[in-house]
């Protein structure tokens, strides 16, 4: 990075690393995989994500924003079953994090979080999502892959 950038010039640029187009695969059972879009909107502000997939799992729109003081992102979700939740994410270049600890818009029944590592040169995201009933104690969810497309 660029000494003279801002935090959030320097968080933007580490997001480059996802913008594309990937397919999602999900281990749940029957669960097809789906496809997934990363974009820079609003001149390059903000990063929207865009996912689709069959049932059981849902179409989801999430957006990225960046806080311009001290680059910290969050990750805004919303989905099909009109879930709405508000993520803490980091994202180093290599891990990506994402946290839900706190109620938001949705109640709080469990908490969550998810730990992906980008993989074969940043084609592929290997994460797993987890859950917490005391957001101390964790335990696997289901595993999620991205694999990019293009």
């Amino acid at each position: 990075m660029q000494p003279d950038q801002s935090p959030q010039e320097q968080a933007l640029k580490r997001l480059g690393t996802l913008i594309g187009e990937w397919r999602v695969e999900v281990e749940l059972p029957n669960a097809p995989a789906g496809r997934l879009t990363f974009e820079w909107a609003l001149g390059g502000k903000y990063v929207v994500e865009r996912s689709q997939a069959d049932h059981p799992v849902p179409d989801a729109l999430m957006v990225i924003s960046v806080d311009p003081e001290t680059g910290s992102y969050t990750q805004h979700y919303f989905d099909s079953r009109g879930v709405t939740r508000v993520y803490a994410m980091t994202f180093d270049g290599e891990v990506w994090t994402l946290l839900r600890v706190t109620p938001d818009f949705s109640a709080l029944s469990f908490s969550q979080r998810y730990t992906g590592r980008l993989q074969a040169g940043g084609d592929t995201i290997a994460g797993t999502w987890e859950r917490s009933e005391d957001a101390m104690q964790w335990e696997k969810d289901f595993d999620l892959t991205y694999t990019r497309v293009r």
